[in-house]
């Protein structure tokens, strides 16, 4: 758990203020009830782009030498290869990451076959901030939902209306339009399990917002 509580909240107000105005505000309404979420913003992630954290393998076909099993990330979204020394890998999918050190490596072998795994990933990073115990930015489990973010946060203030708890989100809607969204949960429909509250699943990048 990394707690920056300052500047999580400044973040989370910044982000409150940009969607309220913003392009995902549809007919005037700067939420969405989660039931009402656009399958484009819906859906699971399909693709994965490595960050800093992840631990990777790269493996050049007929050439252990240059091959790696296992190398983390460096916090510079960087790692370092035979022949090729520092390459930023970060914020790429594993095949488009090959696609690339294939396109280096020609320089030192002939016609290099290369393939990215990721063995391990990092930790899902999200904010939560306003009527929290503890605002801050947390680690969560793959998967994790909107009651693992409030539950790691030390749950709701006293303050706190339970209507009124938001995911940020950018995304897009069904149409294909770019789009930043507020999406609304009420406490009791997380506490009860019920669907599609209960099993809504937070994205790296979500900021948990709690009035």
């Amino acid at each position: 758990m990394v707690d920056s509580r300052g500047r999580s909240i400044w973040v989370g107000a910044a982000l409150l203020a940009a969607l309220g105005t913003g392009p995902g505000c549809r007919h005037g309404q700067d939420f969405i009830w989660v039931d009402q979420v656009p399958k484009g913003m819906s859906a699971p992630e399909t693709t994965y782009q490595i960050s800093a954290g992840d631990v990777i393998g790269i493996r050049v076909w007929s050439q252990e030498a240059n091959s790696i099993d296992r190398t983390r990330v460096r916090e510079d979204g960087k790692i370092s290869l035979p022949f090729l020394n520092d390459v930023e890998v970060a914020g790429m999918e594993p095949a488009e990451l090959a696609r690339r050190l294939e396109v280096k490596l020609k320089a030192y072998i002939v016609s290099p076959v290369v393939t990215v795994v990721v063995h391990e990933r990092r930790a899902l990073r999200v904010s939560v901030v306003g009527q929290i115990a503890r605002p801050g930015v947390y680690d969560l489990d793959d998967g994790a939902g909107v009651v693992h973010a409030l539950a790691a946060a030390g749950g709701l203030t006293a303050f706190s209306s339970g209507s009124g708890i938001y995911v940020l989100r950018s995304g897009y809607w069904a149409d294909g339009e770019p789009s930043a969204a507020r999406i609304r949960f009420r406490y009791d429909d997380l506490r009860r399990g019920k669907a599609p509250a209960a099993t809504f699943r937070l994205r790296r990048g979500d900021v948990v917002v709690v009035e």
